[in-house]
């Protein structure tokens, strides 16, 4: 008989972040609502929330991230004009939040990640809840959280999203220990936050998705600073392994780092390259480069 695990309902956004790899356009706009073609960064992840059954949308912003929530309110003036010229209101519909759906906790210091999470720890409350990076744009069908959402379902626990990657590149991730592997899953024996690639465990990095127990919320408590100086998540993650199933899996998704200039622009144009209605002008225009 199978296991039944309590659903993923919650969701967290770190968004309070400064976004100094993409200065000076996020001088005063967040990065999280860079446009890839014709939505945000952060609509693209709460689309991706909302597919796979999160109910509950957690945005952790801090000062001059206000239009990030107002993007989900109800934009009065310019549905009223749009209807008055007949026009339809369906493209706004993804950019609407439902009564009650969308809840805003203040990052009053940019102390870390770990610290981002711990400021939703009342509205997460005992419930497992998912993480989601919005620089990281998964491109996939069905969602990358979906997909992780599918593999909670069958083992429960914590799980973070992986990918392979290069040796040197090992520094800028938290790197899985691996276990024991079986299809897309590998259980999670350890995890190191940023390890030079002499002394990286695996090249196997977690990116920006996760599926996390309440409990991790207690063990952020502690404020421990970790590497650089910040409350790293990984620190927190890492003290679950052993008391509770931990898993990292690899999903059917490209992620693009899209708070890294190169990763935006490419996003921009691999993302351009799925829409009928664009890729045969930009294949045109990348020929005639």
């Amino acid at each position: 008989m199978s296991q039944t695990f309590k659903p993923v309902r919650k969701a967290v956004f770190p968004v309070a972040g400064l976004g100094t790899r993409l200065l000076p356009a996020t001088k005063t706009m967040p990065k999280e609502m860079l446009t890839v073609i014709d939505r945000p960064l952060i609509q693209y992840a709460v689309d991706e929330a909302r597919e796979a059954g999160i109910e509950q949308l957690i945005f952790v912003t801090g000062r001059g991230k206000s239009s990030l929530v107002d993007y989900f309110d109800v934009s009065f003036e310019l549905e009223a004009t749009m209807k008055a010229k007949g026009k339809s209101l369906e493209v706004l519909e993804l950019s609407r939040a439902d009564y009650g759906e969308l809840i805003s906790v203040r990052q009053q210091q940019p102390l870390g990640l770990g610290h981002a999470v711990w400021c939703a720890r009342h509205v997460v409350g005992d419930e497992p809840f998912a993480v989601l990076l919005p620089d990281d744009l998964m491109a996939g069908t069905p969602g990358a959280l979906r997909q992780m959402v599918d593999a909670y379902n069958k083992v429960g626990g914590n799980i973070v999203c992986a990918e392979e990657v290069a040796a040197e590149k090992t520094g800028s991730y938290g790197i899985v220990t691996p276990g024991t592997t079986e299809g897309n899953l590998t259980e999670v024996r350890g995890l190191v936050e940023k390890p030079k690639p002499e002394v990286a465990p695996s090249r196997l990095g977690v990116i920006g998705r996760y599926i996390l127990q309440p409990e991790v919320m207690d063990l952020l408590d502690a404020q421990e600073p970790g590497a650089g100086g910040e409350i790293q998540l990984t620190d927190a993650m890492a003290k679950l392994i052993g008391t509770q199933p931990f898993h990292a899996v690899k999903v059917d998704a490209v992620r693009h780092d899209c708070g890294d200039r190169a990763g935006y622009v490419l996003a921009t144009l691999e993302l351009a390259m799925q829409r009928d209605d664009l890729a045969p002008l930009v294949r045109e225009a990348l020929a005639g480069l």
